[in-house]
């Protein structure tokens, strides 16, 4: 069943079924861990106190900006490492390292900088005037987020670097050590210490200092083919920032419009009454975790493809890029089968009318119908489009799909035609489906093969 119809024999095969195996399931278990500790700890906040949660709730849409550029930079890294890695050139592959640690550091002080210096002009500029108590909650939990900045950026860059390695069990690992602090301070800071917000704020920058420091160790191994090593991270490599910068400049502009078309669509589920604004931000948390399959995925495509590209080798891309989207077609539809199952049972434990929980369900059902047939060619596939070196394509078509059609989609569905918070999920199908032909139809004219990065 995961086959291509075009097979390649065993020795050209860079990653034979066990070591795809051994490459997926810690990512699978990766991702799966930070959105049930998400989960944990939006409960856990919400014993903090109103003011408490309104702070955290506001800042996080500041915080959530700059770790999709900490993201962004550490993808635009791990598709030039991986391609070093597949042509088995370790000594640029080391200069990659060293320089995309250098960019992380410098992007992630200067957001440090801005947000303790400037943090009361941009929270009124960003939120206005908000009570009092509200205002110092986003204050102390700005201030302490902030200084985690360069601890997210760092440990983003090197989960990346031994991503493309293919050491996705030590990535899953940290993870989870960094994941259990974090579940377990937030629950003494608020639990026990009544720490009101600072109880919430200290335990993530414990963990992910700590979880920094543990990658910086990993990434440090001289047994790795690209390891981190001082010489190169305090050069100035034009040529190798362009490439890593390349990548991550156009990953960026795609998540930063994603980000502010979501804000765009919170406005217009405002719109819709309170049983529709309740139910559809339940329905975001069954959602997102229904998603994990194309989420955890995606990692994989970019080592995997990266690697193949790097060695010059276009049919083994060809052959994974099509082995790949098998495996995530069926595992993606197993995985929503279950979420949707489960989703009944779940909402029992929810707080809702019975109006909201139907409405939520319906939610569900549409969008892990649609989840399993369109999102892996149009999330999983586009990474390995990029993971060859096919990045602004997949930044246009982002921009096409998400910014125009689903924001165009939303009005004329969800007001227009008064179909409410379910015009506006099926606006999202549109931007899946468009998203998936211009993908399948750019990977089947094999312009994707053309271009070279490193």
């Amino acid at each position: 069943m995961i086959e291509p119809k075009h097979s390649l024999s065993k020795e050209r095969q860079h990653f034979g079924n066990r070591e795809l195996i051994s490459l997926i399931v810690p990512i699978l278990i990766e991702q799966l861990l930070t959105m049930l500790v998400g989960i944990a700890d939006t409960l856990m906040v919400s014993y903090a106190g109103d003011a408490a949660v309104s702070g955290v709730s506001l800042v996080n849409q500041l915080n959530n900006v700059f770790i999709f550029i900490f993201g962004a930079i550490a993808s635009g890294g791990a598709v030039v490492a991986s391609q070093y890695v597949g042509r088995n050139d370790s000594e640029n592959g080391k200069t990659a390292a060293g320089q995309l640690m250098l960019i992380t550091a410098l992007i992630s002080l200067l957001f440090t900088g801005v947000s303790v210096f400037f943090r009361k002009p941009l929270l009124l500029i960003l939120f206005g005037k908000v009570e009092a108590d509200v205002m110092s909650a986003s204050l102390i939990y700005l201030t302490l987020s902030a200084l985690s900045f360069p601890a997210i950026a760092v440990y983003n860059s090197a989960s990346a670097l031994l991503r493309s390695m293919g050491k996705t069990q030590t990535v899953m690992k940290v993870s989870a050590a960094m994941n259990i602090i974090n579940t377990a301070g937030n629950a003494i800071g608020i639990f026990v210490l009544h720490a009101g917000v600072a109880g919430i704020a200290v335990p993530s920058l414990i963990s992910r200092l700590f979880a920094a420091a543990a990658m910086l160790i990993f990434i440090s191994d001289n047994k790795n083919i690209l390891y981190l090593k001082i010489k190169y991270i305090f050069i100035w490599n034009s040529a190798m920032i362009k490439r890593i910068l390349g990548v991550s400049i156009p990953n960026s502009i795609e998540n930063g419009l994603f980000q502010l078309s979501k804000v765009a669509l919170s406005g217009i589920v405002a719109l819709f009454g309170t049983v529709q604004i309740a139910a559809n931000g339940v329905a975001q948390s069954f959602w997102s975790m229904a998603s994990l399959f194309c989420i955890a995925f995606g990692y994989a495509f970019v080592t995997v493809i990266g690697q193949c590209i790097g060695a010059g080798d276009i049919e083994a891309a060809d052959y994974y890029n099509k082995k790949l989207l098998r495996i995530t077609y069926i595992g993606s539809a197993a995985w929503n089968f279950l979420i949707t199952a489960l989703t009944p049972l779940t909402l029992v434990l929810y707080n809702l009318t019975a109006e909201e929980k139907r409405l939520v369900f319906i939610l569900v059902l549409i969008h892990s119908i649609f989840n399993v047939i369109l999102c892996p060619v149009a999330f999983s596939l586009s990474n390995g489009l990029r993971a060859a070196g096919d990045i602004k394509f997949t930044m246009y078509a982002s921009i096409i799909a998400t910014v125009i059609c689903r924001v165009i989609f939303s009005v004329i569905l969800g007001i227009w035609l008064n179909m409410g918070v379910i015009g506006i999920c099926f606006a999202m199908v549109v931007d899946w489906l468009v998203k998936a032909v211009l993908i399948a139809v750019r990977y089947k004219s094999r312009r994707w093969t053309e271009f070279k990065l490193i």
